[in-house]
């Protein structure tokens, strides 16, 4: 019902994250950090039935290809403490896999960037 000025006030929540998670408590950082990459299991080709819908749409959301915890939260508007249970839950079942994220490049030598900058000077002026 809305009152005479038109405001409407805000649904609450449907669901605690606690009932969500069924009262499981994060997984360490180092295991789901926020760049952690995760994909759907190739080796699950089927989805299985006893999956809550949040898990399902996490699988879904999974199996289109590598996705960051972060990024994860982010599609699916969970908390990201939630997203980090549900995904863990999911890696012990198999249906995810995880890989870590990327390790951070290394900074290039001064001397090579010189050379080749003289390089490029030298061919083309």
């Amino acid at each position: 019902m809305t009152g005479h000025d038109g405001w409407q006030p805000e649904a609450p929540e449907l669901v605690r994250p606690y009932v969500i998670t069924k009262g499981r408590g994060l997984p360490d950082e180092d295991d789901l950090s926020l760049i952690t990459l995760v994909t759907a299991s190739a080796a699950q080709p089927q989805r299985p039935a006893r999956l809550s819908p949040e898990e399902q749409s996490l699988l879904d959301l999974c199996s289109a290809g590598y996705l960051s915890v972060a990024e994860i939260a982010g599609h699916t508007h969970f908390p990201l403490g939630v997203v980090r249970i549900l995904l863990a839950s999911l890696m012990e079942g198999g249906h995810l896999m995880t890989r870590p994220p990327v390790a951070r490049a290394r900074l290039a030598d001064k001397e090579i960037l010189e050379e080749v900058l003289n390089g490029l000077r030298a061919k083309f002026g």
